[in-house]
């Protein structure tokens, strides 16, 4: 479908728009690697609100689930979009996988702020950074840091996404006591011998430089868990809820409840000093775990330049920031 727009001439717009001729690729290949793109980012759809809607705050209540989800969609599809069109980079949005645990473990569970209050955390630091991208002093730092340590930090981004994969696959798994932190799953079940199919043959495919490896990998695991689980009377992937599973329904109203509930009374909750420390902690994970992607990423695409730097990386960190302070 994607060659047949291009040879009429339907996509020469877009072409031209997101340079991506000038940069040796196809509108076909776009619209395969953004299709791969949401398939392999959509578990953040679900595994979002799960994680912030795990634990009760200091008053007992839970972000409800499809409030949760609607503000992950919504935030995640604007971003991507005020991305594409404002830097013409094709880097997707969606919230960290990293800090949303830290903002439900350590903020709420641990430092018992209320949901309000540890989302205005969220926003203050977003604030903070998008100031830091205005006066381009993020900017400079990115620049300033080695091309070593820049790709170290990708590396690291990327096993942590790997170890996320794992745990989900039931492959790793968490000691009920103990000292050690994580240990080898139970490698038998459905999800295990799921997980190991979709390894391998997307491992294949990518050895056979097959074009859309991930995307058919995806989906052949997809279909293959849906099938199992449903010829298990739906219970193959129990211990997972919501995994494999076919839709209740198609269509629902989006859930605003949760829409610009701020609650600044956490400065005095905590006291003003640990509030700032706390903003200041959460903004320096968010100032370096972009940068590593916008430099695995880039590098992968073959848009840096010879020292290692992204040209026009300011519009990329702008946007990024505005992700931190609407999400908040």
């Amino acid at each position: 479908m994607a060659e047949a727009l291009e040879a009429r001439g339907v996509g020469a717009g877009l072409a031209d728009f997101f340079d991506v001729h000038q940069r040796g690729s196809t509108v076909a290949t776009e619209v395969r690697a953004g299709v791969t793109t949401f398939m392999v980012m959509a578990y953040i759809i679900f595994v979002n609100p799960s994680i912030i809607g795990a634990v009760a705050d200091s008053s007992g209540n839970k972000l409800p689930f499809p409030a949760s989800l609607t503000v992950t969609c919504l935030t995640a599809g604007l971003l991507t979009l005020a991305m594409g069109l404002f830097t013409k980079y094709p880097f997707a949005m969606a919230p960290g996988m990293g800090l949303n645990a830290v903002v439900t473990y350590q903020l709420v569970a641990s430092m018992r702020l209320t949901w309000p209050q540890a989302m205005t955390v969220i926003f203050l630091e977003g604030l903070v950074i998008t100031v830091l991208v205005l006066t381009r002093f993020r900017e400079a730092v990115m620049d300033a840091i080695p091309v070593s340590l820049k790709r170290s930090i990708s590396v690291g981004i990327g096993l942590f996404i790997a170890f996320i994969g794992f745990v989900n696959a039931g492959f790793v798994t968490k000691p009920s006591a103990g000292p050690v932190p994580v240990a080898l799953g139970e490698l038998r079940g459905v999800p295990i011998a799921v997980f190991v199919i979709g390894f391998v043959l997307t491992a294949w495919l990518l050895a056979r430089r097959v074009r859309g490896a991930l995307l058919i990998g995806i989906i052949a695991t997809t279909v293959i868990a849906v099938i199992l689980n449903a010829v298990t009377g739906w219970q193959a992937f129990k211990a997972i809820p919501g995994a494999a599973m076919l839709p209740e329904r198609l269509l629902g109203l989006p859930d605003f409840s949760t829409f610009g509930r701020l609650d600044f009374g956490l400065f005095a909750r905590l006291g003003v000093v640990t509030a700032l420390l706390v903003t200041f902690s959460i903004m320096l994970s968010d100032f370096f775990d972009t940068m590593g992607t916008i430099i695995g990423v880039g590098g992968q695409a073959g848009f840096l330049d010879k020292e290692g730097r992204l040209p026009g990386s300011g519009r990329v960190l702008l946007v990024d920031s505005l992700g931190a302070l609407f999400g908040g």
